[in-house]
């Protein structure tokens, strides 16, 4: 089963994928946010593309685990994409997906600007990855 990770922000959405077997999560791609029909439209063609058969949204939560003002925004993008795909779609925690993405970019000696441009696919797959090691199917 091949699933749609997301790590959704106000400018970008990163986008993962896992591979057919659900063991590893990859980084795929940035989406440059600019309507929410676009947004569906360009995650409708990954779907379709990569046989998609289940999306997972990376929700932010404070680090006491109560929701905030970005947290709701991403409940929100949740209720679009019920509303546009007839699959399971999921959340799951990502507090420090970023910072993490952060520091294997670091480790690895990509340059600050390169990382700006990786940093949300990274966090996708971040997410994903959890969701797989936790064997959350």
């Amino acid at each position: 089963m091949r699933i749609m990770g997301l790590d959704v922000g106000d400018k970008t959405i990163g986008v993962a994928l896992s591979d057919p077997m659900g063991w590893t999560a990859q980084g795929l791609e940035v989406i440059r946010r600019e309507s929410i029909d676009k947004d569906l439209t360009r995650l409708g063609e990954i779907i379709q593309e990569y046989g998609v058969e289940k999306i997972l949204v990376g929700l932010p939560k404070n680090m006491n685990a109560t929701i905030g003002p970005q947290g709701e925004k991403v409940l929100a993008f949740v209720e679009k994409l019920k509303e546009r795909f007839a699959l399971p779609i999921k959340t799951w925690d990502e507090r420090l997906s970023t910072v993490a993405a952060e520091r294997m970019l670091i480790q690895a000696d990509v340059s600050r600007s390169k990382r700006k441009k990786v940093i949300d696919k990274m966090a996708a797959a971040v997410i994903l990855q959890g969701y797989l090691d936790a064997g959350a199917k």
